[in-house]
């Protein structure tokens, strides 16, 4: 196992966990309702205290582009990417992993799990965030580039818009503490495979042989039901 493998396993593993107000939700959008007793840091800003919708988008590109909305929805406060985190097992209520942060800083959130999922969603944060927070917790963090801070801000956003598809084809990055930077994009967000498909015949170099063996045996059996019903009959006769 490399050292980037144990670093992100440490990653996942590590960090705060608290168990956060649940709102009654579509599973398919994983809506959330958060109510902040203080700040929170998020990618691109800061929340102030009160309440706020979490979801992912019903993004035709991408299930890993979260949105954050205020409290009556109506008004879309950040939307991001993510990238898929593991939990050993599923909880039955909101789980919101935390970034460590020096003392008087606001919290971060590392990853936000569904009630019923073993897979979540690690925020993303923009370059320099994710730059200070990984020196912070001394782990790699994922980062997109900073010049995305406007599509990450923008209000309103439309999900068919060019700037989405900016975002979901962002070069990802994975920040490590000693600033070095990994290339992450092909590891932790490309689509899934579809299952190959059936072949329309039997490649050239099959061969019959098994088929032509499950022909003889089909024939054989019926040879010997045949055999038994003829030989039940005989005997009727000679009974009688």
């Amino acid at each position: 196992m490399n050292n980037l493998t144990t670093k992100m396993i440490l990653a996942a593993g590590l960090g705060a966990l608290a168990i956060l107000p649940l709102a009654k939700a579509d599973s398919w959008n994983q809506k959330t309702v958060l109510t902040l007793s203080s700040p929170l840091e998020i990618p691109g800003q800061t929340l102030a205290p009160g309440t706020y919708v979490f979801k992912l988008a019903n993004s035709q590109t991408s299930r890993h582009i979260v949105q954050v909305f205020n409290k009556d929805e109506n008004k879309v406060l950040a939307t991001f990417l993510a990238i898929p985190a593991h939990r050993q097992q599923a909880a039955e209520q909101t789980i919101i992993r935390y970034h460590e942060r020096p003392a008087g800083s606001p919290q971060a959130i590392q990853a936000w799990f569904y009630p019923g999922k073993t897979t979540g969603h690690e925020f993303v944060y923009l370059k320099d965030e994710a730059i200070a927070l990984a020196r912070a917790n001394n782990l790699p963090v994922p980062a997109m580039p900073m010049e995305l801070i406007t599509t990450v801000r923008m209000p309103e956003l439309d999900l068919n818009a060019p700037e989405i598809e900016a975002l979901t084809n962002a070069p990802l990055k994975l920040e490590e503490p000693s600033g070095q930077e990994v290339q992450i994009a092909a590891l932790f967000v490309a689509p899934l495979e579809e299952p190959p498909a059936l072949p329309e015949e039997l490649p050239h170099t099959a061969s019959w042989a098994p088929l032509i063996g499950l022909a003889g045996l089909a024939l054989v059996s019926v040879a010997g039901l045949l055999r038994l019903r003829t030989g039940g009959a005989s005997w009727q006769n000679v009974k009688s």
